[in-house]
């Protein structure tokens, strides 16, 4: 529980306990209780789609707080790693400058275009989902993104010689990432074949997200794996996206195929 507790306040903004005394492997045990956090995350962006969809009806409302609220709730820390990651990945530089850029505070270019194109994405496959299917894709979105980051800090090198980041790098091993596995798994499982599908894409696009970029930096840092979590966040509601708009043209077809047979019902 104090290693989950920790988790929590280091990767949100919740405070259930207050905790001030940290040590490395407090950092390090926290790692496997990643998607845990994110089932506490869904669970309030869920209450929030809920209430705005089926009590308010407000859905393009709606979009924009659900693309606004993981930014309020983690205090930006995903999208700051993602800024970096850009700033850095992008500039053309060698490995080592890369590097520099990315643990410099300030923010380039490239990370404002990047987290900004991020978010219009995330609002447009928000209100263009089908209503139904929002609440479920925002409940398993942060706990996909979280074995995201767990697959990023147990499967893949450490880029720097220290960090913050080297302290979960160094302290996962098998055990941690099956504990993630199984909890992301049984998280994810009850909500059927979409949700399946979304987990293996964000599976997916984070082991090649983190190859692409330890083919950049010889390795992942802390920055990378909070680029990874909120990119295979957007994955999940892409998935989710692209369900909701099959399923609106199956239902589409099958209302003009019955208006095409009205005059033949008629005639009989």
């Amino acid at each position: 529980m104090h290693s989950f507790l920790i988790g929590l306040q280091f990767l949100t903004r919740i405070r259930l306990v207050r905790q001030t005394a940290w040590t490395a492997e407090d950092f390090g045990r926290s790692t496997r209780f990643f998607p845990l956090v994110g089932l506490g995350l869904g669970l309030c962006y869920a209450a929030v789609a809920y209430v705005l969809l089926y009590f308010i009806g407000a859905h393009t409302l709606a979009s924009v707080l659900l693309m606004l609220l993981p930014l309020i709730l983690t205090g930006g820390l995903h999208a700051d790693g993602l800024m970096d990651t850009a700033d850095g990945v992008f500039s053309g530089r060698e490995r080592a400058r890369k590097l520099e850029i990315m643990k410099d505070s300030r923010v380039g270019a490239f990370g404002v275009v990047t987290v900004v194109s991020m978010m219009f994405v995330q609002y447009a496959l928000l209100a263009d989902m089908f209503p139904l299917l929002i609440v479920p894709a925002v409940f398993v979105m942060p706990v996909i993104g979280r074995f995201a980051m767990v697959l990023s800090i147990a499967c893949f090198p450490y880029a720097r010689e220290d960090g913050l980041g080297k302290i979960f790098a160094d302290m996962a091993d098998g055990r941690t990432l099956l504990i993630a596995v199984v909890t992301t798994v049984l998280v994810v499982l009850p909500f059927g074949i979409g949700a399946w599908i979304a987990l293996a894409a964000g599976v997916a696009f984070a082991i090649l997200f983190c190859r692409f970029i330890t083919g950049q930096l010889g390795g992942v840092t802390g920055d990378v794996y909070g680029a990874a979590t909120v990119l295979t966040e957007t994955i999940v509601l892409l998935v989710f996206s692209v369900i909701s708009t099959q399923q609106h043209l199956v239902s589409l077809s099958l209302q003009t195929m019955c208006l095409g047979l009205e005059p033949l019902w008629k005639s009989l």
